[in-house]
């Protein structure tokens, strides 16, 4: 049985995890406005990953008897500069999603949910690996600066990212 505090804690960590598919849907579509072909499936996969991010803990709130409670979504940031500042934003969001992955883990631990800090250990292995696929495609793009050719060789280079469901937990 999951505590109150930690169904709680989860719930908030839904929100946050939708409102993450949410922004890469917007993401999505100021790719699809340049016609980024790659940069708009980049994106449309990291939707999918986050959609299935938030579906695993909801799905773990209810096998531990809790109570999934929904609430509103933020609206997103919608503009950008460039293909550079988007991808410093999401740098930015997953640093952000990784500490409140961190602190989701505090409270499981406050709580001596041993059960809780298993499941997130899968999250946690996630967010490092979001960091770091992130940054590299940022570095590309700081590296690329102004040149229109290496962009599009990028964006193409993009298009071959795939979605694979994850099995979390």
């Amino acid at each position: 049985m999951i505590t109150e505090k930690m169904e709680k804690a989860f719930n908030d960590q839904i929100n946050k995890e939708f409102f993450s598919e949410y922004l890469y849907l917007a993401m999505q579509a100021y790719f699809e406005r340049l016609n980024l072909t790659g940069f708009t499936n980049w994106m449309t996969v990291q939707v999918q990953e986050e959609h299935a991010h938030a579906m695993g803990m909801y799905n773990y709130v209810h096998e531990r008897g809790g109570r999934v409670e929904l609430m509103a979504i933020d609206k997103p940031q919608t503009e950008w500069k460039s293909p550079v500042d988007v991808f410093r934003h999401v740098l930015e969001h997953e640093q952000f999603v990784t500490s409140r992955i961190n602190a989701l883990m505090d409270v499981a631990e406050e709580e001596k949910d041993r059960a809780a800090l298993s499941f997130l250990d899968w999250y946690l292995k996630e967010q490092v690996e979001e960091e770091n696929t992130v940054g590299s495609v940022l570095a590309k793009l700081e590296l690329i600066g102004d040149d229109k050719h290496a962009l599009l060789l990028l964006d193409k280079d993009l298009e071959a990212r795939t979605f694979t469901a994850p099995v979390i937990g």
